[in-house]
């Protein structure tokens, strides 16, 4: 057995120290006069400085003597052999230290020679269970991911229910993420709490400006994209977005201009068009562009407030993030990312560390990586947020029906629907069985409630979480409580979890040598058996892993196929390999979820089952350990399909050609002739034997998950 590291640093010891005493109400020097040491030697060992030995410190924590010490004193006489020594300040001690008990325990029993195998497989699996079901606890790090499309509110709102706003001269109250109509923020945002208020940013690549600039030149060059894919004058038209195009030219130094005419009137300059002239070719155009933006200048990733810029801390803040969002500091080049530091908490979750996370506005597409990759993160809370009269918009619910299709468990843990209504709509309301307005907020608030319930019902959803919160009337505290609660009810799973494992390890301890319950274990046993050898044949589904991909293309923007396209197929709006990794998930969901949720059936009509009473045990974790087999399954097909089929597309310069030459044409249906090509490379023999791999690995993966459960059966005698 290796045993884990338990050695506890200075400096965490003597921070925690530091915090036992000051809750107790004990100052400093007073501690120091009770344990016979000196105010500075005390600091010391407080601020990590002094190294100071187990007695030194159990002493100290004799004199503080409070319920809080007492605990502390217990958790340093602990030895962790298993599973990972928590943090001193960690709310969980006692529930890890229960798990980490049973763990050693059944490490001693495993190792022992003469353990039989399949005693020795449950040994293991509830060990595996333990140290998973403690690392979901012991990170206490989670995110809020802000999800909506472009203009629902969601910079707004974040910033009012944090505090991150700023009073202007007039009066008015601005927020510090720069706001508008939607479309202004040009990338991911990131709000955390640190050191000062700042901002970093995580840089795109020279390679992908470039590539930015070649969509920006080929709208000025060659005007929008084809009209019968697009309507005239719709936002994106140039593949780039609005934003991004903006912050382009201004780095560019060629910012559209509109200044008045002699008449009054607004006149539009564009210095783009005027550059165009000069330099008609696209690489030329391009690349006097990117002279213009002097990338090599453009090299600082972060910068800190400072009291000599004049401005208060959350001004100066406000403004750097619009100069850098903008593409205006001289310093900064175009972010893929942008984080905001701030001094503060941003959610009064006590214990946690909360990042929020403004996740770029949906905008037609969805089903993007960047925002489908939250639903399936346990540590994430994913907040779909709604206008108030659309809730729940339809953006949130294809993302919730694509989570479910994925196989994507826990989404009424970590998913939440968050209505965002503007002044007055909510008084507007209507009882629908009476017709008459509804009196209060609250009760709009009721009403639209139950009507989300009712459209989240064929997904099986009725039960999400919804919360609502206008950023003009309703208090902060509504919308911080309505996050806290479902960050609690997330640590409340990881603690059920760990528990049920716990429960369940420490009855096969207690039961294990009596032949009576291996009689029991053994007929138990041979139905489970039984079960997996009717269910060893995966059934075929007529299905694909392009499908995601094709129908994507159809709804997507023209522009945006073609900017897609100019990147050999991956771009954050329409990522072929995120849509076929999706597609191959949803294969193995489609010939599988049916057996793995039968089976589920199959064992608690077995737990209930009065003669198999000493065998529950063994029932539920052959259903934990298939659920948990079958949750790998889908993530490691997932990556195989995104993997070879991403490879095979990249060697593939010979489709990108194809698609790239029907831009342009004067005949309509871009986005159905370029589906048809990628429909007929699919189809292709090389990219059928690609699929067929696929669902080789499949077959195997459900046999190896099943052959998890059988090797915890007792033998049949």
């Amino acid at each position: 057995m290796i045993e884990q590291e338990t050695i506890i640093s200075p400096a965490e010891l003597g921070r925690h120290l530091m915090q036992v005493r000051d809750r107790a109400g004990i100052k400093q020097g007073e501690l120091a006069k009770r344990v016979a040491l000196s105010p500075a030697v005390l600091s010391r060992i407080e601020s990590g400085e002094r190294p100071v030995t187990l007695q030194e410190v159990q002493d100290i924590l004799a004199q503080i003597d409070s319920p809080e010490s007492i605990e502390f004193s217990k958790a340093l006489q602990r030895t962790w052999k298993v599973l990972q020594r928590p943090p001193l300040d960690h709310p969980d001690q006692d529930l890890l230290w229960d798990a980490e008990q049973v763990a050693a325990e059944l490490v001693a029993l495993r190792d022992l020679p003469d353990t039989p195998h399949a005693f020795e497989r449950r040994l293991s699996e509830y060990i595996d269970e333990l140290t998973r079901c403690a690392g979901l606890i012991l990170k206490r790090d989670h995110q809020v991911a802000f999800i909506g499309s472009i203009g629902v509110g969601k910079s707004t709102a974040i910033c009012r229910m944090t505090g991150l706003e700023v009073t202007r001269e007039d009066g008015t109250v601005v927020p510090v993420l720069e706001a508008g109509g939607g479309g202004i923020t040009v990338c991911e945002v990131h709000l955390r709490t640190g050191p000062g208020y700042g901002l970093l940013i995580d840089p795109r690549s020279d390679d992908e400006i470039r590539q930015d600039v070649a969509d920006l030149a080929d709208h000025v060059l060659k005007g929008n994209a084809p009209v019968e894919d697009d309507a005239p004058g719709a936002p994106e038209s140039q593949g780039i977005s609005k934003e991004v195009a903006r912050a382009l030219r201004n780095m560019a130094g060629l910012a559209i201009q509109r200044p008045r005419g002699a008449d009054g009137k607004r006149v539009t300059i564009d210095p783009a068009k005027a550059l165009a002239d000069e330099f008609p070719a696209q690489r030329e155009f391009v690349v006097e562009v990117l002279s213009r933006m002097e990338l090599h200048r453009r090299d600082r990733r972060d910068i800190w407030y400072d009291s000599a810029s004049g401005k208060s801390p959350k001004s100066w803040l406000r403004d750097t993030f619009a100069l850098i969002n903008n593409g205006r500091h001289s310093e900064f080049t175009l972010p893929k990312r942008i984080e905001v530091v701030v001094p503060e908490h941003l959610l009064n979750a006590s214990d946690l560390v909360v990042r929020f996370i403004d996740t770029k506005g949906i905008d037609r597409t969805a089903a993007r990586e960047d925002i489908e990759i939250h639903l399936d993160d346990p540590h994430t809370l994913a907040v779909l947020c709604s206008n108030f009269n659309n809730a729940p918009a339809a953006e949130a619910r294809l993302l919730l029906e694509r989570a479910k299709d994925a196989g994507i468990r826990n989404l009424e843990i970590n998913a939440s629907l968050l209505v965002l209504p503007r002044p007055n709509e909510a008084l507007a309301m209507k009882d629908d069985a009476t017709s008459t307005p509804v009196e209060s907020v609250d009760e709009g608030y009721e009403l639209k409630a139950e009507q989300v319930e009712l459209a989240l019902e064929p997904l099986g959803l009725q039960n999400l979480a919804v919360g609502f919160y206008n950023a003009v009337e309703d208090p902060a505290v509504q919308a911080q409580s309505f996050l806290i609660e479902r960050l609690n009810q997330s640590r409340a799973s990881f603690r059920r979890r760990i528990n049920e494992a716990t429960d369940g390890a420490r009855a096969l301890l207690q039961n294990h040598g009596e032949e009576r319950v291996r009689s029991v274990l053994r007929d138990a046993g041979e139905s489970l058996r039984t079960w997996a050898t009717l269910n060893s044949n995966v059934p075929s589904v007529q299905a694909h892993v392009q499908e995601s991909l094709l129908a994507q293309i159809q709804i997507s923007y023209a522009s945006t196929v073609r900017a897609a396209i100019n990147r050999e197929g991956e771009w954050t709006q329409l990522s072929y390999s995120h849509h076929i990794g999706y597609g191959s998930r949803r294969l193995a969901v489609l010939m599988l979820a049916k057996a793995v949720e039968e089976f589920t059936g199959h064992c608690k009509i077995l737990a209930a089952t009065p003669r198999y009473a000493e065998a529950v045990d063994l029932i539920t974790q052959s259903e934990r350990v298939l659920t948990a087999a079958y949750e790998e399954l889908l993530r490691k097909v997932q990556l195989m399909g995104q993997t070879i089929f991403k490879d095979a597309l990249k060697a593939d310069s010979a489709l990108w050609q194809t698609c790239s030459a029907e831009w342009g044409k004067s005949t309509p249906g871009y986005k159905n002739r370029v589906a048809i090509h990628n429909k007929t490379w699919f189809e292709d023999e090389a990219r059928r034997k690609l699929e067929a791999e696929l669902k080789a690995l499949i077959d195997r993966e459900w046999l190896r998950a099943l052959q998890s459960v059988t090797e915890l059966l007792e033998p049949a005698t």
